[in-house]
């Protein structure tokens, strides 16, 4: 079937700007990283970017190791793209990242110019582009320069392969460091990619001020804890769930202490008359520095609850005081 993009898709989305850049960003986002693949339904993948796309989600989270196999991600996203979405590529944000093992070699993991580059080069064959939106070195690579992986990142947007240079997983010292870099080359740091939820606050730790004095801002990914912050442990583990699929997830993780923590947030969500995952989204939302928070999706019915998020009631301090005490 011609997909036909629904032309209300702008109209209730309340797009935020990236730090002191010129973008707009959806304040949530569809990462592409555990639910697409050569191992699921290409039919379903498709319904939910296309979904995605007409509720006003115009930024698409990769990385050039997304899968499995590593790399799928890309290829899937890359037929969508040449497909239902080709004539909206101007309305579409296309993030990717290098920086994990994603080739055998010296060359084929974390952050030297060869590797980002060769990187980049070959996620935009998958993609089927000739650059993407925004560029990320994945995670800091402490034997490599810091001025060596900036300067790839940089040379990336002077060969018009990327618009904007971005940064993941770094600590507080190193993106500030990183933003001086970029920002001396002429490439301003649009964002920071940290992992960001009620069950990890590190970044308050520092991180968040540096964004924001970079004049960048933060997209946070694992808002919901790989699931932890949903409904879907309250009554156990459900067969072919995360906690059991996932290397990022185990039912060992599930102590009495955190579902205890989970469950009181899963009551403060329904006294509030949403999904706790739905509270989840909405907390780290609150922060001025994050622009967006990344989402997953295994089907549409769950792309659609998680959009729930942006027309809950207000997060009050007493509220906020509230979480705070459930979390211990």
């Amino acid at each position: 079937m011609t997909f036909v993009a629904d032309p209300a898709r702008y109209d209730s989305m309340p797009y935020r700007r990236a730090g002191r850049s010129g973008l707009l960003l959806p304040p949530l986002s569809l990462g592409l990283w555990q639910n697409f693949g050569s191992t699921r339904s290409f039919e379903t993948q498709r319904a939910i970017v296309l979904r995605a796309f007409d509720a006003g989600i115009t930024h698409f989270d990769l990385a050039n190791n997304y899968g499995p196999p590593p790399g799928a991600a890309e290829e899937v996203f890359g037929r969508i793209l040449a497909t239902d979405l080709k004539a909206h590529r101007d309305e579409i944000v296309v993030s990717t990242k290098a920086g994990y093992l994603m080739w055998p070699g010296p060359y084929g993991d974390h952050g030297s110019r060869k590797y980002l580059l060769s990187s980049l080069d070959q996620s935009l064959t998958r993609l089927g582009l000739d650059y993407v939106d925004v560029f990320y070195h994945h995670r800091p690579d402490l034997e490599t320069p810091l001025d060596e992986s900036m300067g790839a990142l940089t040379t990336a947007v002077e060969q018009g392969k990327a618009l904007y240079p971005a940064i993941s997983n770094y600590g507080a010292e190193r993106t500030t460091a990183a933003a001086a870099l970029l920002a001396g080359a002429g490439t301003p740091l649009l964002l920071h990619q940290p992992r960001y939820s009620l069950f990890d606050r590190s970044p308050e730790n520092g991180v968040l001020d540096a964004v924001e004095q970079a004049g960048a801002a933060a997209i946070v990914f694992s808002p919901l804890a790989q699931g932890l912050l949903t409904d879907r442990y309250l009554g156990g583990v459900p067969e072919g769930s995360r906690a059991v699929t996932s290397a990022f997830l185990h039912e060992s993780d599930l102590t009495e202490d955190v579902l205890t923590r989970v469950r009181a947030l899963n009551d403060i969500a329904a006294g509030r008359g949403q999904t706790l995952a739905q509270l989840a989204l909405q907390w780290v939302l609150r922060s001025p520095v994050v622009v967006s928070a990344i989402i997953g999706a295994s089907s549409v019915q769950q792309l659609e609850q998680n959009l729930g998020a942006l027309d809950g009631p207000e997060l009050t301090d007493d509220v906020l005081t509230v979480i705070d005490a459930a979390l211990g």
